[in-house]
């Protein structure tokens, strides 16, 4: 059975997120693109099925920007022209955008992680994070921090009752 597709912020349909990349990088910006899709993937995804897990993007020499490792499942009541499903996608921005994040992944240890996959007025778009990773302590003290923020929101709401 689907996953359902949730409501999120700004009218967007969530089809699907990468929370581990929230767990395993430090997200230093975003940025909204498109994504180029046949009709059959497109069809999976408002079946709301697809994954992200373990996704990335690239910049190629020739200045486009691909995602990889997304998978996609083939449509059910597809032929033999179905999508093969973890084909290399290409990802659609800005040529200024493209360069700027080529810049910013030729820094040493960046990556560019999908972060969520949307509908957004009927197009699919890609949440895409340009990440640096976290070591272990980094996840401690994130975890360290959440807890602590926590227990004093907790504290406040029963001093405020």
């Amino acid at each position: 059975m689907a996953k359902p597709i949730t409501k999120g912020p700004g009218g967007r349909k969530i089809i699907a997120q990468n929370r581990k990349a929230r767990h395993d990088y430090e997200v230093l910006e975003t940025l909204e693109t498109g994504i180029a899709l046949v009709g059959t993937e497109v069809k999976v995804l408002r079946e709301g099925k697809g994954g992200i897990a373990g996704a990335y993007a690239s910049v190629m020499p020739d200045g486009q920007l691909w995602l990889h490792g997304v998978n996609i499942p083939p449509y059910t009541f597809g032929n033999r022209f179905n999508h093969d499903s973890l084909r290399d996608r290409k990802l659609l921005a800005h040529a200024r955008e493209i360069r700027r994040l080529k810049a910013s992944v030729e820094q040493k240890g960046l990556t560019l992680v999908p972060l969520s996959l949307y509908f957004f007025k009927g197009r699919v778009k890609v949440e895409l994070g340009v990440c640096r990773g976290k070591n272990t302590i980094d996840r401690r003290e994130t975890i360290r921090r959440r807890d602590v923020e926590r227990n004093v929101r907790r504290e406040m709401a029963r001093h405020y009752r």
